[in-house]
């Protein structure tokens, strides 16, 4: 099994982002992604935010999983279902990773203050 995106670094992480890049920009946006708003907010330049990237891949690997032969007839509607519903909905939420950006602008997540422990 493929290590989780945020365990890669250098050149693993840059060709697991490209792949990810070529599911969502081929697959994902033009199938699934809705109109933006600023209730439904989605930045051009997703790959900036280290959640959406998280989450994306999480979903990318689950789709992986789930359309395969071996996930019988049934693996589809799961992935609907269970997958890619509860992660648009947090990527698009309002207040989610992209909340501070705009219909072609990105803005950096303000990450909070922590005191030290």
């Amino acid at each position: 099994m493929a290590p989780f995106i945020l365990y890669l670094d250098g050149a693993q992480h840059l060709e697991a982002l490209r792949m990810l890049t070529m599911w969502v920009r081929h697959l994902l946006v033009p199938v699934y992604l809705r109109e933006v708003s600023s209730g439904a907010p989605w930045c051009p330049r997703w790959w900036l935010h280290p959640e959406a990237v998280a989450q994306l891949y999480g979903l990318w690997m689950a789709w992986q999983e789930m359309t395969r032969p071996q996930a019988g007839f049934c693996g589809p509607a799961n992935w609907h279902r269970d997958y890619l519903g509860p992660v648009m909905n947090s990527l698009r939420d309002p207040s989610g990773p992209f909340a501070g950006c705009k219909a072609g602008t990105h803005r950096p997540k303000e990450i909070p203050q922590m005191d030290p422990f």
